[in-house]
């Protein structure tokens, strides 16, 4: 015959083992929700700011960014904006998107 104290260890553990499986709204836990609209990029993810420079001009939306990054091939993009301290190291994955004050694009490249 089990104690009480048995039983309410049983129970603590069960109740602890429950809070560890629960899911993700978004499918898997290991997994990342995917905003509307987003592809990805090609296969490689090199980046080819030729292709991107249609976007010079416009304003630096999260839709038109994302689409620059697209058109680029590129995995991830940044927007630069002035004055903003950045990175040097040159990275063939990122898009880089040049801004004005107003958060208009600019210039457009790779690193």
């Amino acid at each position: 015959m089990r104690t009480a104290a048995s039983t309410a260890l049983t129970l603590a553990t069960l109740a602890l083992a429950a809070g560890c499986t629960s899911t993700s709204p978004f499918g898997s836990p290991n997994t990342s929700p995917v905003p509307d609209g987003a592809t990805t990029p090609p296969v490689g993810g090199t980046c080819n700011a030729q292709p991107a420079q249609g976007f010079v001009g416009q304003m630096s939306t999260a839709k038109v960014v994302e689409a620059a990054r697209v058109s680029s091939g590129a995995n991830m993009a940044r927007v630069l904006r002035p004055g903003q301290m950045i990175t040097k190291e040159y990275d063939t994955q990122r898009l880089n998107l040049q801004i004005d004050a107003t958060g208009r694009i600019t210039a457009v490249n790779c690193g």
